[in-house]
């Protein structure tokens, strides 16, 4: 359970374990011979992928950002991404129980991301936080509720439908501010309306960026993933972050990272933009 201050906040990180996805979906139009020198495929061009969450701890709420692939996924999903579920136990391990979790907010809808939002009870689907509020771009839900051929395994109902009919999800139109210190901010790419978090206590700043950057082998603004709808604005904003990330010494969290889940990004003489680890 890595944990860093950050002004008056506490954050840390844990994990819904690790999941397997192609190497060449993971890493898009980069050619293997690239992006293999950064991780290693199976026999089958697999890669490991992380699961990582954010808790931030203000003082006043305590924050759960992203909630993972959950067990809910069916025999043959399990199968094809070889994930066992572990956010709930690693929570608890870390002495939080569900009902501690104040508020949990989703970048976007894609089932490895929360997939832990709801539990299945019996024949019931409930809130796996049972006291959250959840917060979840609106945009995302519209389109999730489309089912379209290109991304719609991607978007499982019971993950937040359940949430939204109760009330208990609010879905969010825009830039929006959550808590003090704690604010989303939206940028299209991995999908039209994914958003980031920004978490800022005592002038410093972390960004829980999601899928814009997934892992530490993705800082290149160009290493893009096949999965992203939109790869020219991915790259576009990329450099957007990075035009305030870098000299502002943001902490950046990386979702799918399954050895680094946050650093500094940082520019070498050469231009090369590099991972500083805490």
């Amino acid at each position: 359970m890595p944990t860093h201050s950050l002004g008056d906040f506490e954050l840390s990180i844990f994990s819904d374990g690790t999941y397997f996805l192609d190497g060449g979906a993971f890493f898009g139009v980069v050619p293997k011979v690239m992006w293999e020198k950064r991780v290693q495929a199976d026999e089958k061009n697999r890669v490991t992928t992380g699961l990582n969450s954010l808790l931030v701890r203000t003082g006043e709420k305590n924050i759960l950002v992203e909630t993972g692939i959950g067990n809910k996924l069916s025999e043959k999903q399990v199968k094809i991404y070889g994930n066992t579920p572990q956010l709930l136990d690693n929570l608890a391990a870390g002495g939080i129980a569900p009902d501690d979790i104040d508020i949990v907010i989703n970048s976007h809808l894609h089932f490895d991301h929360c997939g832990w939002n709801t539990i299945r009870r019996g024949d019931q689907i409930v809130p796996a936080f049972p006291r959250a509020k959840y917060y979840a771009p609106a945009g995302e839900y519209e389109h999730g509720c489309l089912q379209l051929e290109r991304d719609r395994v991607s978007y499982l109902d019971e993950n937040y439908g359940p949430l939204i009919r109760s009330g208990q999800m609010t879905l969010l139109r825009g830039d929006d501010e959550i808590v003090p210190g704690v604010s989303v901010r939206v940028l299209p790419g991995h999908t039209a309306h994914m958003q980031a978090v920004i978490v800022e206590s005592d002038g410093r700043r972390a960004c829980y960026i999601s899928d814009l950057i997934p892992t530490t082998y993705h800082l290149d603004v160009t290493w893009v993933m096949a999965f992203d709808l939109f790869p020219l604005d991915t790259i576009a904003n990329r450099q957007r972050v990075y035009q305030e990330a870098i000299p502002q010494k943001w902490l950046m969290v990386f979702t799918h990272d399954p050895q680094t889940p946050w650093a500094f990004v940082e520019k070498t003489d050469e231009g090369k933009l590099v991972a500083r680890a805490i």
